[in-house]
């Protein structure tokens, strides 16, 4: 028998990044907070939610030297301690519950918070991103604006649902009813009138449809609990639009405010790229110039980035978007880039996560909107659209526009659009230089192999020539002699020699040396 050898005993436990880290498993009731063992006789402490809880756990906190704390996102109850200790100069790490997982066994409050408090000692846990500050309070101004539109969105629907049962069909003569005609001619039937020429002259002069049919539309059956409901509607969607009112004063007060801090040099507003229409839902304040003043720079020269749009950006993600690196950073925080799954060596998923991120929805509205346009990211998104359907071509714009608002208030970048028709003719250009690469490769098979890369041929050639703009091709069957097609199904059949004699583009041989006795495909520039 060999002897022993000894082996060298590695030092194997892992250096502690957080020394002075505390953790807190919330919950509605009851906060349980944990601390290092050697820092007090009972390390593990249950404290309740009210405020005078919270400042004795923030206390004993302190007590025993904790400079770093970490918790869980659990619902909106971890607010108030999170500000609590952020006020007291704590750092404070919010996590995902996701990336917070317990190992397998018994789960109790007192072991979450113990496992907390040890992985984030050892640097194992990521933050979650929050503005701080003033981007903090804009942010939420904006999300209360945002959920008393779908309010009063809400009382919209109750308003058509009451015309609907007088049998007065308003909706389908204006775009909407809560617009300049259709709000004239509710206010007019709840004020008593009834006469449908005289509700019909309150048309205004923009509308599309003509008096006689506004006239038609109203003629209906007033029945007193059908009003009482549209008045109780349209009372309650005239609160939310002047709460909604309230909002846009507090949202421009910290933009001017911001602007003030932040001291950057603005000039002159450059002239709007597209005309700006007037959003239903838009802010009573000009966003773009407000934006413009706080960044410096209008992003809303980026096709798909609205003002209001862009305000929203902003007030998810901030001015400052150091704390990614990169725009990398950035699409991958989004959930727009993809999350790569590899083992052994194969990548076995690359599907991007899911995500509830409103930053990152916005951008598939923003992607949306710009494939109905006529510029790059517009072509960009219908070329995609056609090949891989539209779900993953809304991704991957959004990931563009991402990229493009990242460099622009991170690194200043102004962007100037170079059309479509210059994004197709690069992209044409792209694709024939890739296949010039190709032709010098030669591939050796067996006899058996020679079908399958006539195949791969096919396959390729049914992919490109859509992209290049070719709409027929020659098929040689000697010397002598050409048949033209318009289309095919298969181009990798046996014993043909396909040829693309469209100028200079390239030039595709195909064929079966069985005679020689030797079987290869062969790209060979023509």
């Amino acid at each position: 028998m060999n002897p022993k050898r000894s082996k060298p005993k590695n030092d194997r436990t892992m250096p502690m990044i957080h020394p002075n880290a505390a953790a807190i498993d919330i919950g509605a009731t009851m906060h349980m907070a944990a601390v290092r063992a050697d820092r007090t006789p009972e390390p593990i402490r249950s404290f309740g939610t009210f405020t005078t809880d919270l400042h004795r756990l923030v206390d004993w906190f302190t007590e025993c030297g904790v400079e770093t704390v970490v918790m869980e996102s659990t619902s909106v109850y971890w607010i108030p301690i999170f500000e609590l200790l952020d006020a007291r100069g704590f750092a404070v790490f919010v996590v995902n519950a996701r990336d917070a997982k317990h190992v397998p066994g018994r789960k109790t409050d007192v072991s979450d918070a113990q496992w907390l408090q040890r992985l984030h000692s050892y640097g194992l846990l990521r933050a979650s991103f929050r503005p701080k500050g003033q981007i903090a309070q804009l942010r939420a101004y904006v999300r209360q604006r945002e959920r008393l539109l779908e309010y009063a969105a809400s009382h919209i629907q109750h308003m058509q649902k009451a015309l609907t049962e007088m049998n007065l069909q308003l909706h389908h003569v204006v775009a909407d009813v809560t617009g300049a005609t259709g709000l004239r001619i509710i206010r007019a039937i709840l004020a008593g009138e009834r006469d449908s020429k005289v509700l019909a002259c309150l048309r205004d002069y923009r509308c599309h449809s003509s008096a006689e049919a506004i006239e038609k539309a109203l003629t209906g059956n007033y029945r007193a609990e059908h009003l009482f409901a549209l008045e109780q509607a349209l009372a309650l969607y005239n609160v939310y639009q002047d709460k909604a009112s309230a909002c846009d004063a507090r949202i421009e007060a910290v933009l001017k405010e911001l602007s003030i801090s932040r001291g950057r040099d603005a000039g002159l507003l450059p002239s709007p790229r597209r005309r700006l229409h007037g959003k239903a839902n838009g802010p009573d304040f000009d966003v773009r110039a407000a934006l413009f003043k706080l960044l410096g720079k209008d992003i809303t020269q980026i096709d798909g980035l609205g003002s209001y749009l862009s305000l929203r950006l902003i007030a998810e993600c901030g001015d400052d978007l150091s704390a990614w690196p990169s725009a990398k950073h950035f699409t991958s925080w989004l959930c727009l880039a993809p999350s790569n799954k590899i083992s052994g060596g194969k990548v076995l998923s690359s599907r991007t996560r899911r995500s509830g991120s409103r930053a990152s929805a916005l951008l598939r509205l923003a992607a949306v909107t710009v494939g109905r346009t006529d510029t790059a990211l517009g072509a960009f998104y219908r070329r995609l659209s056609a090949r891989i359907g539209k779900a993953k071509a809304i991704t991957a714009t959004a990931r563009k526009i991402a990229v493009l608002f990242y460099n622009a208030v991170r690194h200043g970048m102004e962007y100037v659009d170079p059309g479509s028709s210059y994004y197709e003719t690069r992209y044409r250009t792209r694709v024939v230089e890739n296949l010039h690469r190709r032709q010098s490769i030669r591939f050796c098979s067996a006899a058996r192999g020679v079908e399958s890369w006539c195949r791969f041929l096919g396959i390729v050639l049914q992919r490109q020539l859509p992209d290049l703009g070719v709409q027929r091709f020659h098929v040689h069957r000697g010397l002598a002699r050409s048949v033209a097609t318009a289309r095919t199904k298969y181009l990798g059949r046996r014993f043909l020699k396909l040829g693309l004699p469209l100028r200079d583009l390239v030039r595709v041989h195909v064929e079966m040396l069985s005679q020689l006795g030797q079987r290869h495909l062969a790209l060979n520039r023509g």
